[in-house]
Parts: structure tokens; C-alpha cells; sequence
């Protein structure tokens, strides 16, 4: 049987799409920690940012993202990211001769890759974390093609780990409950968030904070600051750059930041009576485990993102609102009069750790 080992080395990476990944493996690196697993980290840019702010003692080894662009137009979304199919392969046979250099220099007894496809090895236990076991398209015919490339994929991890819950009363709907789960264990982990829910007293009326791909990050940050303009009411705006020096002009009432560190975010957060952001579903997963009114606003484009913008909204979990169609003062009249709702608690617990990669060690 494996047991718990102090020098047993675990490799995390996340995705380079958005900060979305990155965030939601703090709790997994965090819990990993606390049980005395030493943990290496992956990834560049962004990502590599915020997690060596979040853990300034832990290494980082470079590894190349995917680096994928996405469309200034809604309708080119999906065309343009099947144009870049053959990038995205090139990427995750990159991360995989990558990995087999770094297993031989740090010698991983684990792997947990959040959504990087290559990062499997023939001689060390993976971990593939998604909620995607159906990637939402256009097409019906495009979604089951998607998903047969998808299972053929994980096929090369030892488990894949779901951070959602079983049931119905789940958040991601079809996204993390297909009909047919992959050819490998699938666990589901619970809502994967940096934050604990508190009581404190309001100090923003409404709190922004835009994340995700450019240029559309950049589209709403533009609409939303202009919309602004006139509103007396108090606002923090966190614009998801870390890294940036420079901040747009603002009046008074509207404090402008480009990031925030875990605890700040929490308390801002906290201290805000609306959430407004992207349906990113790290995002929703903390929006939930806050149990805070949200205004969330889908990528244009992202099929993935518009579905859990509806599927909240039919469970009163949150309101939202198309970014092409979001007017400030109708949008945040309609949020008003929602009447929202929020699941019980199905956070992440770190406590099943040990259990968890004791049943992965040991299959």
C-alpha cells in the first residue's frame, strides 16, 4: 500500500487559458501542502504570476503555454479556434517531451495537469482535472466528435478528477455530467475555491473583476468603464492583470485595480454587495461558495460559458446578461429583482487528499 510520504513530489500546471485554471488549484496546492506533499509548479505568463504570489517558496520551471488567440467577433469564435487545432497539438506534444526532460530531472512520484492534455508519463501517476467531459459546440455532431478526441486523450491519465458534485444539483450541468464518463477512474472533488464565506460589513456596492482571454477581456473592460461614467454608486473594479503597472483614469467612487492577492480578493469580495464577472466557471464555483448576487456577463463565443450562464439562471444561482446586449442601469435593475438562490455547500475539502492519491498510488 502507498502511504503519505514528506518527500513524495507532486508536479501541478494549469492551463494558460485565462486565470481560471490556475486559481482553482490553489485549494488542491494548498492541501497538498498541508499534508506534506512538496509540490513544483509549471506554467508562464499570467499564470506563473499569480501562483508565485500565491507561493513565493515554491519552484516554478517554465513550460510554454498553448497560447491560443480568440476572436474579436462572437460569430468567429469557433472557427478560429478550430483553425488553431493543429497549434494546440503541436502544444500538448511540446508539454509531453517537456515532461519526460523534467521527470528525469525532479523525478515527480505525481502529476496533476488542469487541462494540459500532454502532461501524462509512462512511469508516474497523472492526474487530469476538468470539468469539461462535454465540450460544448455549435453542433451536436461537432460536441461528440470533440468528446471522442477528448476521452482518447485523458485515456493516457490514471484518473480524472472532476471538480464538481455527483448528482442532480450540480453546477456544471452536461459540462461535468455526460452521458458516458472517460475510459479512467473519474472522481468528483467537490467546487474547487480560494475563499471561505464571512460575514462582513458592505463597502462596495459593486465589485468587477474581469478575467479571461483578450480581446475580449479588453472589449468589456472598455464597454463596462464607459458605462460607468455618471454612476455615483461605490465600485471596485479589479481589471485581472497581474503584472500591469498603468491603471485607466477613474472618478472617485470607482477604485481601479489591476490584481489583487488571494486575501484582498476575499475580503473585497466580502465586503461587496454585487460580484460582477465572467461566467468562467472558477469564478461561478467561488461566486457559489461566497453565496453572493452576481451579474455575470459569457464570453461572446464561448459556448461553454454561455451554457452556465443559462443553467444558473433556471437554478436562481445567478443572473446574467449577454455581453453585447449589457446596459448598466437595465442590467443591474434586472439583478434587483432576481431572486437569487444558492446551493448548499459542496466546497473542496482537503481532507480527502490522503484517500484520493492513497486510491490512485494503489490502482
Amino acid at each position: 500500500m502507498h502511504t503519505l510520504k514528506q518527500n513524495t513530489k507532486v508536479l501541478v500546471a494549469p492551463l494558460d487559458w485565462g486565470l481560471g485554471h490556475a486559481t482553482r488549484c490553489i485549494p488542491i496546492i494548498k492541501g497538498l501542502l498541508s499534508h506534506g506533499y512538496e509540490v513544483l509548479l509549471a506554467g508562464e505568463g499570467a499564470q506563473s504570476i499569480l501562483l508565485k504570489a500565491e507561493f513565493p517558496q515554491l519552484t516554478l520551471i517554465p513550460l510554454k503555454g498553448y497560447r491560443v488567440s480568440y476572436s474579436n467577433h462572437k460569430r468567429g469564435m469557433a472557427l478560429k479556434l478550430l483553425w488553431q487545432l493543429p497549434k494546440i497539438w503541436r502544444a500538448i506534444q511540446f508539454e509531453n517531451r517537456w515532461l519526460h526532460k523534467q521527470v528525469a530531472l525532479h523525478h515527480f512520484n505525481i502529476i496533476i495537469s488542469d487541462n494540459r492534455y500532454g502532461l501524462h508519463h509512462p512511469s508516474v501517476k497523472s492526474i487530469f482535472i476538468t470539468h469539461q467531459l462535454t465540450i460544448k459546440a455549435p453542433f451536436r455532431v461537432a460536441e461528440k466528435w470533440l468528446q471522442h478526441i477528448q476521452y482518447r486523450l485523458i485515456r493516457s491519465f490514471n484518473t480524472c478528477w472532476v471538480p464538481d458534485i455527483p448528482g442532480l444539483n450540480n453546477a456544471a450541468g452536461i459540462l461535468s455530467h455526460p452521458a458516458i464518463l472517460p475510459p479512467v477512474p473519474v472522481e468528483y472533488i467537490g467546487w474547487l475555491s480560494r475563499f471561505e464565506p464571512k460575514k462582513l460589513p458592505v463597502i462596495y456596492r459593486y465589485c468587477i473583476v474581469l478575467s479571461g482571454p483578450e480581446p475580449q477581456r479588453t472589449q468589456l473592460e472598455n464597454k463596462l468603464l464607459t458605462q460607468l461614467t455618471g454612476i455615483t454608486d461605490s465600485v471596485l473594479f479589479i481589471r485581472g492583470l497581474p503584472g500591469a503597472a498603468n491603471l485607466p483614469a477613474t472618478p472617485p467612487n470607482i477604485i481601479c485595480k489591476n490584481h489583487l492577492p488571494q486575501e484582498a480578493l476575499q475580503m473585497a469580495l466580502l465586503q461587496s454587495e454585487w460580484i460582477i464577472s465572467r461566467t468562467g466557471y472558477t469564478t461561478v464555483m467561488e461566486i457559489l461558495c461566497l453565496q453572493k448576487k452576481s451579474i455575470l456577463i459569457p464570453t461572446p463565443g464561448q459556448t461553454e460559458q454561455e451554457y452556465l450562464a443559462e443553467r444558473l439562471g433556471l437554478q436562481n444561482w445567478a443572473y446574467s446578461v449577454l455581453q453585447e446586449r449589457f446596459e448598466w442601469e437595465k442590467a443591474t435593475r434586472g439583478a434587483a429583482d432576481f431572486e437569487y438562490q444558492w446551493p448548499a455547500n459542496n466546497n473542496f475539502n482537503a481532507a480527502q487528499l490522503p484517500a484520493l492519491i492513497n486510491k490512485l498510488m494503489n490502482d
